[in-house]
């Protein structure tokens, strides 16, 4: 039983989100370098440019992929994002700014809300927002 085998097993639901990036990109070292993920696997084209890589930030498995279809695009072309990916974590602010040094732009500092989540967001290179957070004691006086 290999390594995915282990993490996905029969009958056990998971999402693994694609993120789309601009064709011709090489380098995505962003993501071992700023949430300390392991890369396991990557098809480049011809060029050297990265047409698919498969990433886990530890059993949370995602994937980098190059525009290949008129329906995808990457945040850059539209200067937005279609999802915010949540990235849980033990060390929020340890983890925001570990993104901003391996080149993550900061869009909101980490706080605390009352219905208890520490959330703060970043944005990639490549577009893509990040919610950093962990849960933390909901305020007393939240009704959610």
């Amino acid at each position: 039983m290999d390594k995915k085998d282990a993490l996905f097993p029969a009958g056990k639901t998971s999402f693994a989100p694609e993120l789309t990036i601009r064709n011709g990109v090489t380098d995505i070292d962003f993501y071992k370098n700023a949430f300390g993920a392991i890369e396991n696997m990557r098809l480049n084209n011809d060029d050297g440019s990265v047409h698919v890589a498969e990433f886990f930030i530890d059993e949370a498995m995602f994937h980098v992929h190059e525009v290949t279809r008129s329906a995808m695009f990457s945040p850059e072309k539209h200067n937005g994002t279609t999802v915010t990916l949540g990235l849980m974590t033990e060390d929020v602010h340890g983890v925001i700014a570990q993104a901003i040094a391996a080149g993550a732009q900061l869009v909101s500092l980490a706080k605390d809300y009352e219905y208890g989540y520490r959330q703060g967001e970043i944005k990639d290179p490549f577009g893509h927002h990040w919610v950093i957070q962990c849960r933390i004691p909901a305020s007393p006086d939240w009704k959610g």
